[in-house]
């Protein structure tokens, strides 16, 4: 309902893009929330002809899409969930291609298997198509080089673990240096959230080199613990950008508008006659929790003028100032709850925006992985409790940040980021966690239309399409 409609059951609709700036790993997937538990797949942008990758070509490109399996239809969870007011029940499995593997009862050996060549590099994209839970990903006895994060290169990163948020996507080169035999693959949840359950399983797949017996019992990762966030911040916040590579874009050092955005969950209040009981789980973003429109788009709204679905008064920083990370603010009933509407913030065209991130500790403090649509960004510093820009400030890295479209905001604390407005249209800003979004945890983004002359738009149908 942001930037189009959903698609009609039993209709089609065609998508047209074009690619600009961009190389690496996508992905594509449903955006009626729960439907992306089974609606999506890979998205893989390679170099022109005549370009290279700025690293060695790899021997082979391989997709690992790390995903949720319930045994049940993934439309009836949210449902559930919307009707009670509680949490979503939880994913019974994770799956890498598809395949849960081997340490779940109803899957025996079926899980993902990848033949190896000794000696040869392979470039593994991977993808987080998890709805709920940020993973970590690790190989047994191997070394993975990061070398771009969301289609944006980075300069090579050596880790043995990988952590990806829901919507990140890593693309890591392999090299099968070990001796000859089998390897698992395998990914776990990374829960920063305190005393909130979690998919506490792991899948795994196998890496096989070539000439390996079959027989061979395959070596496993020794995995970092579901709540190990140092070892996630320290991946996180140690990427950074290919300064000089493939549509590397510097960072804008002037801003134009500024925002402290704070995010995190509270409270509402169940509606009358509903079987809700007790006050159900919602979400906001400076105090404001979203409200997704009924009847148009908000880009039909606006390229029509229509006046009544949304408006422009998103606040730039918190309309109440406390102490974000600080737990006693969960003895303040009222600020548990936030009002609900249908809040933007308008743009002038290629403006420069800076958006602070700041977690609160409402029902807790969680990393929540903020995904904007229609853009790229810079991510300039990331840290743990409350930004303080007289010393935060000095930590910007405006030399090679990462660039990326999902950030994972650390549990308790805050990140930078900086983008400029080149793209004309409606774009959603949202947490990438979907069990978040029906709560309200988003906003959405006004961008006018750019300095070319301007055609005279028609005026609305007088029946305008429905969604």
């Amino acid at each position: 309902m942001i930037t189009q409609c959903p698609i009609r059951p039993g209709c089609k609709y065609i998508y047209k893009f074009t690619i600009i700036d961009q190389e690496g790993t996508l992905w594509w997937h449903a955006h009626v929330s729960f439907l992306r538990a089974t609606v999506y797949g890979a998205l893989i942008i390679r170099p022109r002809d005549g370009h290279s990758y700025p690293f060695p070509m790899p021997y082979k490109e391989v997709p690992i899409l790390l995903g949720e399996w319930w045994n049940t239809n993934v439309f009836d969870v949210e449902k559930l969930a919307v009707a009670t007011g509680a949490a979503p029940n939880l994913s019974i499995a994770y799956t890498i291609n598809g395949w849960p593997g081997d340490l779940y009862p109803c899957s025996g050996n079926q899980m993902y298997k990848l033949k190896l060549l000794q000696g040869r590099t392979y470039l593994l994209r991977i993808i987080n198509a998890a709805l709920n839970h940020e993973l970590f990903f690790k190989i047994a006895n191997h070394k993975l080089t990061v070398v771009s994060i969301d289609a944006r290169y980075t300069e090579p990163y050596v880790t043995n673990v990988v952590v990806s948020a829901p919507g990140q996507t890593v693309d890591v080169l392999l090299t099968a240096d070990q001796p000859v035999g089998s390897y698992y693959m395998a990914a776990t949840a990374y829960a920063s959230a305190d005393g909130v359950l979690f998919d506490n399983t792991t899948t795994r797949g196998v890496l096989a080199y070539d000439g390996a017996p079959s027989s061979t019992t395959p070596l496993m990762p020794v995995l970092p613990d579901f709540n190990d966030t140092p070892t996630a911040h320290k991946f996180y916040s140690n990427l950074t950008g290919l300064v000089g590579g493939p549509h590397w874009e510097p960072v804008p050092l002037k801003v134009d508008h500024e925002m402290l955005v704070t995010i995190g969950l509270g409270l509402e209040p169940c509606p009358v006659n509903t079987s809700c009981k007790g006050p159900k789980l919602s979400a906001s973003m400076n105090n404001v929790s979203f409200v997704r429109p009924t009847s148009l788009s908000m880009l039909q709204a606006f390229f029509f003028n229509v006046n009544g679905v949304y408006t422009t008064d998103f606040p730039a920083k918190p309309t109440i100032e406390f102490d974000y990370t600080n737990a006693s603010i969960n003895n303040n009933i009222p600020m548990l709850f936030a009002p609900k509407g249908t809040k933007l913030t308008k743009l002038k065209f290629n403006s420069t925006v800076e958006i602070i991130f700041q977690n609160t500790a409402i029902l807790g403090v969680e990393n929540h992985p903020m995904h904007l649509h229609g853009f790229d960004f810079h991510v300039l510093a990331q840290g743990f409790g409350n930004y303080n820009p007289a010393t935060d400030r000095k930590k910007h890295n405006s030399i090679n940040p990462q660039m990326r479209n999902t950030i994972a905001v650390p549990a308790g604390g805050w990140a930078v980021t900086r983008f400029t407005a080149n793209n004309p249209g409606v774009w959603v800003l949202h947490c990438h966690l979907d069990m978040h979004l029906p709560l309200g945890l988003a906003t959405a983004f006004v961008v006018e239309n750019g300095p070319t002359p301007e055609t005279t738009l028609p005026p609305p149908p007088v029946d305008l399409p429905q969604c």
